[in-house]
């Protein structure tokens, strides 16, 4: 390689070693560079709305800070009903009514319940409704494959997640 740079005119060797350095800053560039600087950019832009984030965060927190001390929970009122009457009610509203045997509060923020026959999906949509609509949560879970296709024997207990 270097007997053939040798054999080469000036003028061409002049062309070969200006053309090979572009070659290598360009190459630089675009594979050290560009990247650094594009992820840079991404970076600062998350940074601004982290901080955009935090700014929001501090300006609620007394007033998320004054619900909580007066017991208000914006997104999960119950209208004062108890944990009791809520999963009665709602279970009710889901067309589960007719598939409830047995409900029982068991102690304080807890209740079970007992359903013979409910269709699996409409069970599983409720307790994510009641889950995401009322903060409350499945604390035990027991469900067998009833006689029925898609239904289920299920025991649940479930707990409200601002006491339990």
């Amino acid at each position: 390689m270097k007997a053939w740079f040798l054999r080469q005119t000036a003028r061409d060797r002049l062309v070969l070693v200006v053309g090979g350095a572009l070659v290598a800053v360009l190459l630089a560039w675009a594979f050290a560079w560009y990247p650094l600087a594009a992820s840079r950019d991404a970076l600062a832009a998350a940074a601004a709305q982290a901080e955009a984030d935090l700014a929001w965060m501090r300006g609620v927190a007394p007033e998320l800070s004054q619900r909580r001390a007066s017991g208000a929970m914006t997104g999960l009122d119950r209208a004062g009903r108890s944990l009791l009457a809520l999963a009665d009610g709602t279970a009710r509203e889901a067309g589960l009514g007719g598939a409830l045997v047995r409900i029982e509060p068991a102690g304080a923020g807890r209740v079970n319940l007992w359903f013979e026959r409910v269709p699996f999906d409409a069970l599983a949509a409720w307790l994510e409704s009641l889950s995401r609509q009322y903060g409350v949560t499945v604390d035990e879970l027991q469900v067998e494959r009833a006689v029925d296709t898609g239904t289920v024997d299920a025991r649940i207990g479930v707990v409200d997640a601002a006491t339990g």
